[in-house]
């Protein structure tokens, strides 16, 4: 297994490389420095955090499993990246060599690896939508206007297209942001293209 560290800090990329070596010595182990084109191998899983982590990326190595390093982020900002970047799993800095090593095994073979605690805040987040990418509680107004959301309109034009004012639309808009658990409108767009037609399957681990 080809498996390369891309994290910002130097520090716990030495450390996970170290531990690595000794956990997993049959696999072959790179450190990313400076542009990841630069690494000589076409890598298995990248371990990476969330100041690495871009669609670009993601483009360039479509077949490569990607493990998201939880260096200290909120949860709400783990799930949003979950969903965004549909990563292979989350894996906290706290984890010790033992659970690194089931994490990338079953990651490798093609589950996704994810706590206990971000899996139930993702299950709430990503369960309250159906296939459609609407959830049931949401009105026939409010359906009206996340389409109108999806397709790249403000609420201004929102109350020019459905004849009613700003002020309304923009009370219309912040009951959709409670009932899907974002805050801004970038979030319900991801996560409305996320759960259009896909579903996940997780490994439940609980440390």
């Amino acid at each position: 297994m080809n498996i390369l560290i891309c994290l910002k800090s130097r520090v716990i990329s030495e450390a996970l490389y170290d531990l690595l070596k000794r956990e997993a010595s049959d696999d072959r182990i790179f450190v990313a420095e400076g542009e990841i084109d630069n690494v000589g191998c076409q890598p298995d899983i990248i371990l990476i955090d969330n100041h690495n982590l871009n669609q670009k990326l993601l483009t360039r190595l479509p077949t490569t499993k990607v493990l998201l390093i939880d260096t200290g982020l909120e949860q709400e900002d783990v799930i949003n990246l979950l969903l965004s970047y549909n990563l292979d799993g989350v894996l906290s800095t706290n984890a010790d060599a033992s659970l690194l090593k089931k994490a990338l095994n079953l990651v490798h073979d093609g589950q996704i690896w994810i706590d206990n605690n971000n899996l139930k805040a993702l299950l709430s987040r990503a369960g309250a939508i159906s296939k459609k990418g609407r959830i049931n509680s949401v009105s026939k107004r409010e359906q009206q206007i996340l389409d109108l959301i999806k397709r790249g309109f403000k609420n201004k034009e929102i109350a020019a297209q459905l004849f009613l004012s700003e002020q309304t639309i923009k009370a219309h808009v912040s009951r959709i942001f409670r009932k899907f658990n974002v805050s801004t409108r970038s979030q319900l767009i991801s996560l409305l293209m996320k759960n259009h037609d896909d579903t996940l399957s997780y490994s439940l681990q609980i440390n």
